[in-house]
């Protein structure tokens, strides 16, 4: 078992640019937490293995307290077995890390903090509607690098108006904190989002594929040379950093995911709990799990590994493919991947096939041409 995910659907205000299930009604949160605990004891029999990691993802988690948040920490340990010590990671905003809550969470079992900055630029921040400003953004971290030594920051980049200057500031304010991961992510424009209505009604200018592709090369050839590995297209870390939770999913572990929207996966199926807070909580009242379930073909595994594995420094094993897969997929994976060989997005290195330099930032839409169609 390689972890556990806990979804806290909750934020202080919504995002532009999200489309992840949340509510902004915290009158709820009490017997939220009360159901995840409820849906961590009915599915405890799911799970055989040792958890290796928690993460409490969302949704904004540090809009929990501190008790609610070793609330659910403690069922976790009531109701599984725990490794000696466990990557502990708690998403937070800078806007909930004041100076105490800092000093608080270092007391607790949370071992890493995940600080959802995104931009160091008021301007940026205000386009995306964040709930903080570029000075909490700062502030926050300049105390929790004092009592954190695990610490990952978000930053967007392909922001509209957000020019490769400013981009380079951004990774450079990140690099004076001296923190050990960053994640960052380019900005899409997701259906039945605010963005993508002030987009349509030219209140903000559409996003530049281009120009995003450009400030991703800044990053990997700025964050490479200052010692980060980028390990996942998104994850950059320093030896022995890299992110427990993330390397895990990249690399097809199995986990279990608990609370409103969290998907599941234990190798064979992938499950899902119903995108409603007031059902979620009635259902888990009842003892029952609002949840689906997919068994996974062959083919979906394939997809998967596929699709997971360029995105990594792992890359896609050929014999892999051949020996879980069988020989037809393997033929199949190198007749498509041949062309891009040649274009030089893609390169074999013992036994392995990996996205080159040019190909990373390209490396969703090449695995979508190797997928094996149904």
């Amino acid at each position: 078992m390689s972890g556990i995910y806990i979804h806290i659907p909750f934020c202080k205000q919504a995002c532009h640019y999200c489309d992840f299930h949340f509510s902004t009604q915290l009158g709820k949160k009490e017997v939220m937490v009360s159901a995840i605990a409820k849906e961590l004891e009915l599915r405890k029999s799911e799970v055989d293995d040792q958890v290796e990691t928690i993460y409490f993802g969302g949704g904004t988690p540090s809009v929990l307290s501190n008790d609610e948040i070793e609330f659910l920490i403690q069922a976790v340990y009531d109701n599984y077995k725990v490794i000696d010590r466990p990557e502990i990671t708690l998403e937070a905003n800078p806007d909930d890390l004041s100076n105490n809550r800092i000093i608080q969470l270092s007391n607790s079992s949370t071992n890493r903090l995940s600080i959802g900055i995104q931009s160091f630029f008021d301007e940026d921040l205000k386009l995306m509607n964040r709930a903080h400003n570029a000075g909490e953004a700062e502030q926050c971290i300049k105390k929790a690098i004092q009592y954190f030594d695990n610490i990952t920051i978000d930053l967007i980049y392909g922001i509209p108006g957000m020019d490769n200057d400013r981009w380079k500031a951004n990774i450079q304010k990140a690099l004076d904190f001296d923190l050990p991961h960053i994640s960052s992510y380019a900005l899409t424009v997701e259906p039945r989002t605010a963005l993508k209505k002030f987009i349509e009604k030219g209140v903000v200018p559409d996003v530049d594929d281009e120009q995003a592709q450009e400030q991703f090369h800044i990053l990997v050839d700025t964050l490479e040379s200052n010692g980060f590995v980028n390990y996942e297209i998104s994850n950059f870390g320093k030896p022995d950093y890299f992110s427990k939770n993330n390397t895990a999913y990249w690399l097809g572990k199995t986990y279990l995911g608990v609370g409103p929207s969290a998907h599941s996966y234990d190798g064979k199926h992938r499950s899902w709990n119903i995108r409603n807070n007031p059902t979620y909580i009635k259902k888990m009242e009842e003892g029952e799990l609002p949840m689906e379930i997919e068994t996974l073909s062959t083919t979906d595994r394939y997809n998967e590994y596929v699709m997971t594995g360029l995105r990594t420094i792992w890359g896609v094993d050929l014999d892999r493919i051949a020996s879980e897969f069988g020989e037809n997929y393997l033929k199949y994976f190198n007749q498509q991947s041949s062309k891009f060989l040649d274009q030089g997005l893609l390169v074999v290195d013992d036994g392995k096939l990996l996205t080159t330099k040019k190909g990373k930032f390209l490396a969703d839409g090449i695995a979508s041409d190797l997928f094996f169609l149904k």
